[in-house]
């Protein structure tokens, strides 16, 4: 029997990138933003993270879909809708930014990119912010346009990414600072290129706008690339995992709040400026978070793919549950991220993971990001 297939439509997109990664072997996709997210390659999982971690890939992440605030009210926006301070925020800067709702649960948590003092690109996970956006707008009567720009990011990760990168747009990418932007001219357009990504082997996000652009884009970048073993990539989950890189929709959801996510830095809680969910927030913290997210260790063979929460126990009390999962070459042992109840994250805690497949092994959490034993 052959395997389902995907089908894509209007409705669900292709990228300026599909055909190109579609002729270099994509192996299998995801939805994200009602957009095709390639998640695999003729590679397998291991061979990809070491070639992640030695060499450069592209990578198509026109799923990344933004939310565009440009006018008048586009700063006072763009501060309500996340819990980060933007007061002192700069043209040329990425944000990474937790969004929540009035009881502080997570929405999303994108980059936002400060384009101008009155226009913003929130660089969204998987969720329909535009709509949260629109709504807000125009509930309060804010004077501003929101629109999702027709940009299709892409993605340059690994060691090499400065060296592939700097062929095409020169010398001075490489004075990029991390999570800082710059605008290049390419084919007599204005593209901007993040020192941002998916991954902590360093590397770009560009925005091409335009469809075409993009096309041309992965082109001139894979031609550059050739003696550089440049690849096709996507996020790969053993890196993902090891470095503590957390996925919204997996990690996080509604149901948790960016403290339990570990994302305390990234919100302001004085009351010194106004968000939705600040209140909220500030009640969570004044009582502590209940639940942590950790990184697990643990032992077996290679464990499947966690496509629900696995529990995570303590004698016969839950003490918690798996998100994410999967064999570390590297650390020789499986790795996953975890939600753990208060008096259980502690590094050193020894607990039990319930596979799906009906076994249980031996799990220790750790910090993350995780280091070899």
């Amino acid at each position: 029997m052959a395997a389902p297939r995907l089908l894509v439509s209007r409705r669900i997109r292709a990228t300026p990138y599909t055909q190109r990664v579609e002729a270099l072997g994509v192996s299998g996709y995801s939805v994200v933003n009602h957009t095709i997210l390639p998640k695999g390659f003729q590679k397998t999982v291991e061979e990809d993270y070491w070639h992640l971690k030695k060499h450069v890939q592209l990578w198509d992440v026109g799923c990344q879909r933004q939310v565009e605030l440009r006018g008048a009210d586009a700063a006072r926006l763009a501060q309500l809708m996340t819990a980060r301070d933007l007061r002192n925020a700069r043209v040329g800067q990425c944000l990474y930014a937790p969004m929540i709702d009035a009881d502080a649960k997570m929405l999303n948590d994108p980059i936002i990119l400060k384009l101008a003092g009155d226009h913003y690109w929130f660089s969204i996970a998987d969720a329909d912010m535009l709509l949260w956006a629109q709504g807000l707008a125009l509930g309060m009567g804010l004077d501003l346009a929101i629109d999702e720009p027709d940009v299709w990011p892409l993605a340059v990760q690994g060691p090499k990414s400065d060296d592939l990168v700097a062929r095409v747009f020169g010398e001075q990418v490489r004075d990029i600072g991390f999570f800082r932007f710059k605008v290049f001219d390419f084919e007599g357009q204005e593209l901007v290129v993040a020192r941002t990504g998916f991954s902590r082997q360093g590397g770009f996000e560009m925005y091409p706008e335009g469809f075409s652009l993009g096309t041309k884009l992965w082109d001139a970048l894979w031609q550059a690339g050739a003696d550089l073993e440049v690849s096709p990539g996507c996020p790969n989950l053993i890196e993902r995992v090891e470095g503590g890189l957390l996925s919204y929709g997996n990690e996080m959801t509604r149901a948790d709040n960016p403290l339990e996510c570990g994302l305390e830095q990234y919100c302001q809680l004085d009351g010194s400026v106004e968000y939705i969910g600040l209140e909220a927030l500030r009640k969570i913290a004044a009582s502590g978070a209940e639940r942590l997210i950790r990184g697990v260790v643990f032992e077996g063979d290679a464990c499947p793919a966690c496509q629900h929460p696995w529990p995570l126990t303590a004698g016969k009390r839950q003490v918690g549950y798996v998100t994410t999962a999967i064999w570390s070459p590297r650390i020789e042992a499986n790795v996953a991220l975890a939600m753990l109840d208060r008096g259980y994250w502690q590094a050193g805690t020894v607990v039990t993971v319930e596979v799906a497949d009906g076994s249980q092994s031996r799990a220790v959490i750790c910090e993350l990001p995780m280091e070899a034993s």
